[in-house]
This record gives structure tokens, sequence and C-alpha cells, in this order.
């Protein structure tokens, strides 16, 4: 009696254990994590040191944000005005190269970050370890592609390592143009003006592009992720810091969620 109450402990300890591999497999497996602008919860955003941290926190990818200087250098920030993390108002686009690398982006975060300076596009690609991709963010429209391909080819990283996102389809239409052999992705925030599913999905693949990544905090649609995978394409969302939110995302089949905190968010999936 007392083996037989042994062997049946064993087994259900098996049991769980299985389970539990199962439930972390299904949140931690194939679905890729992604440093929004970074590591961007503990270091200043679209700095180098943020992709750095991104790395070091074990992120599958990093997504950064790139616009054009008035020299058209690709540089990587997020906003149209240098105010918000430099404390210096000024349109990107009116700046030289030169005069944005003058600008502090990091104090603003925290002292220890003081000095932390507006990075190039091929500063950052230059940092993507083997196996890990990085997302490339297009905050302009299709006059920055030609610069995009012209960084992409010089930064000598495989084609799989550089995807391109972008909120403008007409910038993505021509990313995939110039970078065939790169996947690029469709973004859409879901404001009032937004397409519905079908219609993004309709556009995604006339254009010949590899999937959508979309605002998962407002994703209603029921049966959304369904309809990308039946196109064949992709299923990405951003930008997500809730585990609740990131676990219903994952059982309706989601590819990759962007984050602010990726080794946090790692570590609570797999709990």
């Amino acid at each position: 009696m007392i083996a037989f109450t042994k062997i049946l402990s064993e087994r259900r300890i098996s049991t769980a254990f299985f389970l539990s591999a199962l439930t972390i497999g299904a949140y931690a497996g194939p679905v890729e994590i992604v440093a929004h602008r970074g590591a961007s919860f503990d270091a200043p955003e679209n700095t180098l040191a943020a992709v750095q941290l991104g790395w070091k926190q074990g992120a599958d990818a990093v997504e950064v944000d790139v616009m054009l200087s008035r020299d058209g250098r690709i540089v990587v920030i997020h906003d149209q005005d240098t105010k918000r993390v430099s404390g210096v108002a000024g349109k990107v686009r009116e700046k030289s190269f030169a005069e944005l690398r003058r600008l502090d982006v990091g104090a603003w975060k925290g002292e220890r970050w003081r000095g932390e300076r507006i990075p190039t596009l091929g500063q950052v690609l230059a940092t993507i370890p083997e196996g890990k991709r990085m997302f490339v963010e297009l905050k302009t429209g299709p006059e920055i592609v030609t610069a995009l391909k012209q960084a992409v080819t010089a930064s000598r990283k495989k084609a799989a390592q550089i995807a391109i996102i972008s909120f403008s389809y007409e910038a993505c239409a021509e990313s995939k143009k110039a970078l065939p052999d790169h996947k690029v992705y469709y973004l859409s925030g879901f404001k009032n003006d937004s397409p519905k599913i079908k219609t993004l999905v309709d556009q995604a693949q006339a254009a010949g592009l590899d999937g959508l990544d979309v605002d998962g905090r407002k994703l209603t649609e029921s049966g959304a992720g369904k309809a990308m995978k039946a196109a064949g394409l992709e299923f990405h969302v951003y930008t997500i810091d809730e585990v609740p939110l990131a676990k219903r995302l994952i059982t309706e089949g989601v590819d990759g969620l962007t984050t602010n905190r990726p080794q946090w968010l790692r570590e609570q999936l797999q709990k």
C-alpha cells in the first residue's frame, strides 16, 4: 500500500510538472518578446543604452523608431520634436545630424543615463546578436526607403534579423519592394478612422507584406487572429505590459508581443 501511494504521488508530480512545462512553452516558447524602444521601462527609450539593455534582458527582438534628419541621416527617435526626451524643442527634420547629436536624450530618465545621445540606425543595427532581430519602425512616409536600404545593406546583417514596420501603408509597400527578403509588417492603432481587420488583411496581402502589428490593448474584433493566420499573415501586437492581456492574446495565436518590460513579462508568463 505504501509503495502504491508513493508511485501515485510520483505520477501526480510528473503530471503536474508536464502541465507546467506545457504552460511555460505556450506562453514563452513560440511567442516572440520584443523590447519596445529597447528596454524602455528601465532605460531612456531609443538610445543605445536601452537597446543593449533589451538584449541583456533576453528580448528576442528590439523595436526602434527612425526618421530623417535635415541632411538625410536616419536617426533613432520617436517624436517629431526633440522636446520630450531632450528638453530642447526642435523638429527632427529641421535639424542636422550634428545638431541632433549634441542633445542629451538620457538625463530625463535619470542621472545615470546622462550623456546618452540620439543614435543612427546603423549604430543600433550593429548591436543585433546572432539569432535575434530588430523591428525598425519608420516614422515617415516612403521618402526614407532609399536611405533605409543603404543602412540595412551596410549593416551586413541577415535579412531575417531586420524587420520593417510602419503606420504608413505607402512606406510599408515601398520597403517591401526595396527589401523583398525582409519581413515587413503594417501597423495599426485602431483609432476612429482606422480600417477594420479585414481591410488591413486585404491591404497587407495586396502589397505582399508579411503580417500586421496592431495595438493589442485595443484589439476588440473577434476572430482577428484567425483572420490574419487564414490569410497567411503573421500576427504581432504592441505595447503589452499586462500579464492577463498577454495571456489572452497568446491564446488568440499572436506571434509576437512588444513590451516595455521584456524580462519582467517573460518571467511573469513563465510563472
